[in-house]
C-alpha cells in the first residue's frame, strides 16, 4: 500500500530534473513518499496545498482518479508532471474481463478496480493535454506532463 523504493527514487529523480519548487501530493499512507519528497525539494521549496505546482503525486483511492486528473490538469503547470501509481495493477489492465475471471481467483472488488483502472488509463491516453508514459516500476507508474 505504500510507495515502493523503486517508486521513491523514481519521484526523487523526476522532482530533481524539473527542479520542483511546489507539491502536491494526493494519497498519504505513511507518508514515505510525501517525506521522500520533502527530503529531495530546495530549500526554498515546500510541498504546497495552494497554487501552481510543478510535481503532483498520485496514490489514493482508485475510483477518484480521473477526478484528480481533471483538477491536476488545473493546479500543475504548463511543463509540469503529475505521476500516478498503480496504473499497471498487478499486471492485470492487459488482461480481458472473462480472463480475470475464469483464471485470476478475484474478489468482485479488485475486479472493479481493474476496471477503473482500465478505463483511467484509456482516459489518460486520449487527454490531448498531456503526454504520457507508462513504466512498469513497482505496480506501474504513469507520468503526465503537462502540455497546454
Amino acid at each position: 500500500m505504500a510507495t515502493t523504493p523503486d517508486g521513491g527514487q523514481l519521484n526523487a529523480l523526476l522532482l530533481k530534473l524539473i527542479h520542483a519548487k511546489k507539491t502536491i501530493e494526493i494519497g498519504v499512507f505513511t507518508g514515505y513518499s510525501v517525506l521522500l519528497t520533502a527530503l529531495v525539494l530546495p530549500e526554498d521549496g515546500k510541498p504546497k496545498s495552494e497554487g501552481s505546482y510543478d510535481f503532483a503525486y498520485v496514490d489514493a483511492d482508485k475510483e477518484n482518479y480521473i477526478n484528480y486528473h481533471e483538477r491536476l490538469i488545473k493546479l500543475v503547470k504548463i511543463g509540469g508532471l503529475i505521476v500516478y501509481d498503480n496504473t499497471l495493477w498487478r499486471g492485470t489492465v492487459a488482461y480481458s474481463e472473462s480472463s480475470l475471471s475464469d483464471t485470476c481467483k478475484f474478489s468482485g472488488g479488485v475486479l472493479s478496480k481493474v476496471k477503473i483502472v482500465k478505463e483511467l488509463n484509456k482516459v489518460l491516453a486520449a487527454d490531448s493535454r498531456i503526454q504520457m508514459t507508462q513504466l512498469p516500476v513497482a505496480d506501474g507508474v504513469t507520468i503526465c506532463m503537462h502540455l497546454y
